[in-house]
């Protein structure tokens, strides 16, 4: 670990890395055709894109362990259903694969940090680590 780093800042890391996967999404998106179901998972892949950084912020503001866990497990859940919905946009021919690889890779990275958020958050005994040392885990 670098002795060099400011601790009190690395939270936002993985609240500004979440933004930057949403931001990614919304970009690519908007340039997507207009017919009704591209627009429909269009829609529904931004919803659940935006939340996961919104959930992680509520988490990383909770009152309490538990209330971390939850929130961070919305977030898990969210980054699922993101995932979900590139398959379609992918398969169905809306985007081109490769114009979402970018994409399709930061959404895997990202349900792995918070698999590990979780599983660590879990055990007390490593609680503290999770919520002090998110570079760590989401370092990029």
């Amino acid at each position: 670990m670098n002795k060099n780093r400011d601790v009190h800042n690395e939270p936002r890391d993985l609240q500004d890395r979440t933004k930057r996967f949403a931001l990614q999404v919304i970009r690519t998106f908007s340039t997507i055709p207009k017919t009704t179901p591209a627009q429909v998972v269009a829609k529904q892949l931004v919803r659940s894109d935006t939340s996961v950084g919104a959930n992680y912020r509520e988490a990383y503001r909770g009152r309490s362990k538990a209330e971390f866990i939850a929130k961070c497990g919305d977030s898990l859940r969210e980054l699922e259903e993101t995932a979900y919905w590139l398959e379609p946009v992918v398969e169905g021919k809306i985007v081109p694969a490769e114009t979402l690889a970018a994409i399709r890779q930061e959404c895997a990275e990202l349900i792995a940090i918070f698999v590990t958020i979780l599983r660590r958050s879990k055990d007390t005994s490593q609680f503290f680590l999770v919520t002090s040392y998110f570079p760590l885990l989401c370092a990029k």
